[in-house]
């Protein structure tokens, strides 16, 4: 018996129906012989989605774009970016289309996006599809950070099409559907904005504050206080990003989401040997978007989201000369010099709780950062290096020095950590155990992301579906999996690239 697909979802259309001059409705191009490659049933639960139904023939065509369930209207979203600090004016999607949003088991909506589905009115010259390698490095990395707790898009399914798409050579295509809680970014608001429409903009401002920060609205000054809210959203993001090496790679404003999820995971990858100025993305040639830079672009985004928000912040109104800009400017500007300082708290916070601590020192901020000066200079892994210092707290904290090899000035600082540590008066083990659910054991490894796409281009997901389990329980503690653990080898980490995708 056939599935009923028309069931999968219960769909509405907020965005399509109430910003519809920020959208062109469009249909997904089908595809030749879909082939399922990964499924994402823990996700498809938590929409309330049938797992079986949405695996089968029927439920397969929808998520291969070779049908629309019943409910939805798809949509290209028209945004635009700033790409690298040059402003584009029209982006939007030129592969993707919103199928529309779900509400999930615990009541909150999200969006159904399908992204290499063909071109759209946006596809710039673009052939509107995706191949396999970046479609699964999507679903890896976002299953990844969703295990580390860091808010994230993620996938539902990934498709091969039966069909190859033109990139560095010929390769096997594929289809993408993803989950958010919504696909607004900085760039949607740079659009409205240059349409020059102020009713617009306060509509979809309207709109982002009732789905992502309702307490917003309750505010004095509601735009105020939205911007308030994605400055804390993002703060908040970025520095999870940090603390566990994670370098986007293409923070562009079309790439920042108003929710605060982590959003396009095209040249992203993980620190190995501890550098801020680690770049992988091939397309970064400044470095702009190099690890140590990603909160300084944060909020140089989020002051792109400020400058559209002025007409709202204050319009004037009341009389004055300059039309209220001048205390609109004011207002933004003591906003967004907050971000520094609402980073760095939570970049705190995760710091003590990487090394154990649970009381707030006068003298952290050089702990930390004498501690990350020391993982560059001598060029020690990252991830590893906080397992290590659990595993020796366990015994001899005076040992991490031998474990991982450093020079002498480590050992200097684990006496600093080892006051630190004795001022909380907490049992060793118990400290260790607290650090080792901080930091994660396994993470996606360059390496290991490398060899898996490369074996599902060539036909073979086994690696791809190993690897996902293991980097969705990262602090497990399994023997078998040691190898996960391993940072790259110096023949792989030098030169190393990652590509956009597109």
């Amino acid at each position: 018996m056939a599935a009923d697909v028309s069931t999968l979802f219960e769909f509405d259309n907020s965005f399509a129906r109430e910003l519809a001059d920020l959208s062109v409705e469009w249909q997904p191009t089908p595809v030749r012989e879909p082939v399922l490659l990964a499924f994402n049933e823990t996700l498809a639960s938590e929409l309330g989605i049938d797992p079986a139904a949405m695996q089968s023939p029927e439920g397969l065509a929808v998520l291969a774009g070779n049908a629309v369930p019943a409910g939805a209207a798809p949509i290209a979203m028209a945004y635009a970016g700033h790409q690298f600090g040059g402003y584009s004016p029209r982006l939007g999607d030129g592969r993707a289309l919103l199928l529309g949003e779900v509400t999930d088991v615990s009541g909150a909506r999200r969006d159904i996006h399908l992204k290499g589905s063909g071109r759209t009115p946006f596809a710039r010259g673009g052939d509107g599809r995706a191949a396999v390698g970046p479609m699964l490095r999507e679903y890896l990395m976002g299953e990844a950070m969703h295990a580390l707790g860091i808010p994230t898009t993620r996938a539902l399914a990934v498709v091969h099409t039966g069909e190859y798409v033109a990139r560095e050579g010929m390769l096997p295509g594929a289809v993408l559907t993803r989950v958010a809680a919504s696909h607004i970014r900085v760039g949607t608001f740079e659009y409205a904005a240059r349409l020059g429409n102020p009713a617009l903009l306060r509509r979809l401002a309207d709109h982002a504050i009732s789905r992502h920060h309702p307490s917003a609205a309750e505010a004095e000054q509601p735009y105020v206080a939205f911007l308030e809210s994605v400055v804390e959203a993002q703060a908040s993001l970025v520095a999870r990003w940090m603390l566990v090496g994670f370098i986007h790679g293409v923070m562009n404003t079309d790439n920042m989401t108003i929710s605060g999820e982590t959003i396009d995971y095209g040249p992203c990858a993980f620190v190995d040997r501890f550098d801020p100025a680690t770049v992988y993305s091939s397309i970064d040639q400044g470095g702009r978007y190099a690890y140590g830079n990603q909160p300084r672009i944060a909020q140089w985004n989020l002051t792109r989201l400020a400058e559209t928000l002025l007409p709202l912040i204050d319009d004037g109104s009341d009389g004055g000369s300059d039309g209220g800009t001048d205390r609109a400017v004011a207002t933004a500007t003591g906003v967004l010099t907050s971000f520094p300082d609402r980073f760095r708290a939570h970049w705190l916070d995760g710091m003590r709780a990487k090394l154990g601590l649970v009381s707030v020192g006068d003298d952290d901020q050089a702990l930390f950062d004498d501690l990350l000066d020391l993982l560059h200079r001598d060029r020690l892994d990252y991830t590893g290096f906080f397992r290590s210092a659990a595993t020796a707290l366990r015994t001899d904290v005076t040992q991490l020095r031998s474990m991982v090899a450093a020079g002498p000035d480590l050992a200097d600082w684990t006496e600093r950590w080892q006051v630190r540590l004795d001022a909380e008066s907490r049992d060793a083990h118990a400290v260790a155990a607290a650090m080792d659910r901080a930091n994660p054991r396994f993470i996606p490894r360059n390496h290991l992301v490398e060899e898996a796409l490369a074996a599902a281009t060539d036909g073979d997901v086994g690696p791809f579906h190993e690897l996902l389990d293991v980097v969705t329980h990262p602090v497990a503690e399994r023997p078998e999996w040691s190898r996960f653990a391993d940072p790259a080898p110096d023949s792989f980490a030098h030169g190393y690239q990652t590509f956009c995708g597109t």
